[in-house]
């Protein structure tokens, strides 16, 4: 599942975020595909969510097709509705892209332990350096058995790099993952490290 806070701070990096998502097909189409679901909020408690989509190219579509709106975050509606979807179809992984949190933490919090125990990580890939948000990501990643990294508008082949890793996680789980961060760049250190994944060199 791929979530977006799709209010008025993030339009700058929209389109482009929607073109990564397409770019994590891609790298897993030699894992055996996978299947995402699109969900984004914005304006005045609007919560929308698409099909399952096995195609890059209609996913690709969709998020072109949605226009930012200013209003508060609804990362605990997202988190709700991973869970209800996880009950329906177990679900990998959980990925969300952000900038900031408006709600109480202690209930997101709360929301991510229960992804942790039915073994949902969230991967939180926060835009900015809001210090609220960079606590509370982090906070819930861990919660969640995920993880939480940072961008901004002059970091996106990192985001790129990190939300392909986190495709092979779900595509081919800790085994696949682990051969990806084999190649050791920075950001897929940080990665490893947080998901308490040992890398052997070969």
């Amino acid at each position: 599942m791929f979530a977006m806070d799709a209010t008025a701070s993030r339009q700058p990096t929209w389109d482009h975020a929607c073109q990564l998502q397409s770019d994590m097909f891609a790298h897993t189409r030699g894992l055996g595909g996978l299947s995402m679901q699109l969900c984004f909020y914005r304006g005045y408690y609007e919560f929308r969510v698409s099909p399952w989509y096995d195609d890059p190219d209609e996913l690709l579509r969709a998020g072109q097709t949605v226009r930012c709106r200013g209003g508060h975050t609804q990362i605990g509606r997202v988190l709700r509705h991973a869970l209800e979807e996880h009950q329906r179809q177990p679900l990998q992984a959980v990925i969300f892209i952000g900038d900031c949190i408006e709600e109480s933490l202690d209930d997101l919090c709360h929301q991510a332990g229960k992804l942790g125990l039915l073994d949902l990580p969230l991967f939180l890939f926060q835009e900015g350096n809001d210090a609220t948000a960079s606590q509370g990501f982090a906070d819930m990643a861990r919660l969640s058995g995920g993880a939480h990294c940072a961008f901004d508008d002059h970091s996106a082949s990192q985001l790129s790099e990190l939300l392909n890793a986190v495709a092979v996680y779900a595509s081919g789980g800790r085994e696949a993952l682990r051969e990806l961060l084999q190649q050791g760049s920075p950001s897929l250190k940080t990665l490893a490290r947080q998901l308490r994944l040992e890398v052997h060199k070969p």
